[in-house]
């Protein structure tokens, strides 16, 4: 199975190593600086299912900022079905 990947660069060495029978490819980022993302790398696992199981640390955004960001993330989920 081929799987792109439009995230942290970091993640395709992990996701590589952890399941190799997948083929790994790296999304176009030519509009976006993330690739390369010191706070992505921050990110674990363990850290995402605390998070989902504790519903913890909220986050709170201003209503402008959190229209401008909900398009994207939509988008994205709709393109993950």
């Amino acid at each position: 199975h081929d799987i792109i990947i439009v995230t942290e660069a970091g993640m395709l060495h992990r996701l590589r190593k952890e399941v190799p029978s997948k083929n790994f490819i790296a999304g176009p980022t030519d509009r976006c600086a993330c690739a390369e993302c010191r706070f992505m790398k921050m990110n674990t696992l363990e850290k995402a299912h605390a998070a989902l199981l504790n519903m913890e640390p909220e986050i709170t955004l201003l209503e402008p900022l959190r229209k401008r960001a909900e398009t994207p993330i939509l988008r994205m989920l709709e393109l993950s079905k």
